[in-house]
């Protein structure tokens, strides 16, 4: 009888054991197997050779957002009309400008050819209605913005109005390196709105 209940002890005590050994240290769960990793290859270092830019769209197509006289925005991408200048907001003939390419492009399909990304980071296009008709060209035509050479090649000047440079003055100062010009301005602007 000493021997059974010591043999039925002995088992007990295995069976106590078995269980306990299947259970993780912090709780109740039943452990699992570690997942294995697959081994990744440390990165190649940065190659400039070898390395190139992400590809950008080359054609933008899509109804336009009038930002100012000389920039769009078409499916969140801002772009600077190829090749011209056109007054700045707060400057004489800025508003006029803003509207008039608002009127051009007011219900249409805007197509935008990716020219370059200019000094400044912004996307310059050379930009089309449907009809065909350059944005650039019409903004020159009708005297709201004036023929940017640097950038161009002059290929909007002879489609300037007589005098655009004279009504568009502050623009044609940038063009032509007067910076000063524009600090003036902007300092008789602002005594005008704080009323010295």
């Amino acid at each position: 009888m000493e021997i059974l209940l010591f043999i039925l002890f002995f088992i007990g005590l295995l069976v106590f054991l078995g269980k306990k050994s299947n259970r993780p240290r912090g709780g109740g769960a039943l452990r699992q197997r570690p997942v294995q990793r697959q081994h990744t290859p440390p990165p190649k270092p940065f190659e400039a050779k070898t390395a190139s830019p992400v590809s950008r769209p080359t054609v933008l197509e899509g109804p336009a957002y009038v930002v100012d006289g000389d920039t769009v925005r078409i499916r969140k991408t801002q772009i600077r009309l190829f090749g011209i200048d056109a007054p700045e907001m707060n400057h004489p003939y800025g508003n006029k400008a803003k509207w008039a390419l608002l009127s051009m492009c007011k219900g249409q399909m805007v197509r935008a050819e990716i020219v370059e990304e200019d000094a400044h980071g912004r996307t310059v296009a050379k930009c089309y209605l449907p009809d065909g008709r350059d944005l650039s060209a019409e903004m020159v035509k009708i005297g709201m913005a004036i023929d940017w050479p640097k950038f161009s090649g002059g290929i909007y000047r002879s489609l300037e109005v007589p005098d655009a440079r004279k009504k568009l003055w502050l623009a044609d100062a940038r063009q032509k390196g007067r910076m000063h010009v524009w600090e003036k301005f902007e300092a008789n602007q602002n005594k005008r709105s704080s009323g010295n």
